[in-house]
């Protein structure tokens, strides 16, 4: 091992955040506690994401070392990749068991970081996770402890309020263009400020009093007017949810984000242009992940798996009865509905359940993306097949998982990493559209 090299220390909650976490620390060392294994055995049995995640990387430890003993350092096996091994128990001067506790695995894996410490004195270790607490433990036992930054938002996120809004407005257009626009609904790009404009980006074209909503196309360099058209009933009542709406029915655009606080009609209007295209596609999905209070497992609620998942999937019925009730059931549209239900062309479900699924010719919304790690989110768009279309919807503020935050989560990621990409748009709701009453909360409270 050279001596210049750092010692990364990984926790379990690494692990789970993304299994591949070990190759992403450079030419430098990287140390699993065997505490961490010991408690990814315990995760390796199920269908959720971090099961997935603890059987991959035992998979790795197992493959990568092969007949070599695990208290060796081993290459990590790529080019320009450092050495990893299983770090043991064993005593140490300061025992963090002794200052915090004996009754959890933390605190072993705390030791396992203090030994190495030791160990290698000439040797910066660093100790990673995600586990703010954990994290918080370290420092105070004067440790270098950090996040595992990879896969957080970058450049453009960097704090609260400075997320994209997929939306900008541009002054001094020439009045003649925007007149064109509103006749003939699409005009070159060609002689609109500024020159450097983002592929579909939404932009507010304005000459003084004057102004038109428009959509900006760079493969086919025009700007195209976006008209305030409902959707199954249901019309946008603002500029940026007419934007958001218009993504969702572009058939050019394959994944759309809609980031947004509750109450801005992000799965409204997702589901509301879903059922206008209805007829595009075989299916519509609407999912979302299962995040329990307290991250209890559901396995701790009574009753059978049905009547354990409802609870989860009730906000997204909720906007179905209310485009059902722009309709009386005598209309086409009602039936249409409810016929969609009965034969299961139309899906309500935890996501955990399509998993594995092939998403060919489906209209897919994902609600609560900000819940849902990148590597979730990149398992769900690699899955796609031909004719679907991917809608994510989220609140990047609102986080319900312990090991996520506002720039870590898969919807912040997915928004930095895709922006100006042909296929895809994104378009943040500010305005929240459900009442009075809950504008008063967002508001003031």
């Amino acid at each position: 091992m050279g001596k210049s090299r750092k010692i990364f220390v990984l926790d379990t909650s690494v692990i789970i955040y993304d299994h591949d976490a070990i190759k992403n620390f450079g030419d430098n060392d990287v140390a699993i506690p065997i505490t961490v294994l010991e408690e990814l055995d315990n995760f390796k049995k199920g269908n959720d994401s971090k099961n997935f995640a603890a059987r991959e990387f035992t998979r790795f430890v197992d493959a990568a070392s092969g007949s070599s003993s695990l208290k060796k350092w081993i290459p990590i096996g790529e080019r320009d990749k450092g050495l990893f091994s299983i770090v043991m128990s064993h005593p140490t001067k300061l025992d963090a068991e002794e200052i915090f506790g004996r009754d959890k695995a933390d605190h072993k894996i705390l030791n396992a970081a203090l030994y190495l410490i030791e160990k290698f004195p000439k040797r910066k270790v660093i100790f990673v996770t995600k586990d703010i607490n954990l994290r918080i433990k370290a420092k105070s036992l004067d440790m270098v402890a950090e996040d595992y930054e990879t896969g957080k938002m970058t450049n453009e996120v960097l704090e609260e309020g400075s997320t994209p809004t997929g939306r900008a407005f541009i002054e001094g257009v020439d009045s003649a263009i925007i007149d064109k626009l509103y006749e003939e609904k699409i005009v070159s790009a060609e002689g609109v400020i500024p020159p450097t404009k983002q592929n579909n980006h939404f932009y507010i074209l304005k000459n003084g009093k004057k102004s038109v909503l428009s959509y900006y196309s760079c493969a086919e360099k025009t700007f195209e007017r976006v008209e305030k058209m409902s959707a199954y009933g249901i019309g946008p009542r603002n500029s940026e949810q007419a934007f958001a709406l218009h993504a969702i029915l572009n058939p050019k655009i394959k994944l759309v984000t809609i980031q947004g606080a509750a109450g801005t009609g992000k799965t409204l209007l997702s589901l509301a242009g879903a059922l206008q295209q209805r007829r595009d596609f075989h299916q519509i999905y609407l999912a979302r992940p299962i995040v329990p209070l307290s991250n209890k497992d559901i396995g701790y609620l009574p009753g059978d798996i049905k009547s354990k998942l409802n609870p989860y999937m009730e906000p997204l019925w909720d906007n179905l009865k209310l485009i059902k009730s722009q309709f009386n059931q005598q209309d086409k549209e009602y039936k249409a509905i409810e016929e969609m239900v009965a034969n299961e062309k139309m899906v309500v479900t935890p996501l955990a359940y399509i998993r594995g699924r092939s998403l060919s010719n489906i209209f897919f919304i994902i609600d609560e993306a900000q819940n849902l790690t990148p590597h979730e989110v990149k398992t769900i768009i690699s899955r796609a097949g031909e004719n679907t279309k991917i809608v994510f919807t989220g609140d990047v503020y609102q986080i319900d998982t312990p090991y996520l935050d506002h720039l870590s989560n898969g919807l912040s990621y997915l928004i930095d990493k895709v922006k100006g990409h042909p296929l895809y748009a994104h378009i943040a709701l500010e305005r929240g559209e459900r009442s009075e009453l809950a504008n008063l909360a967002n508001d003031f409270l």
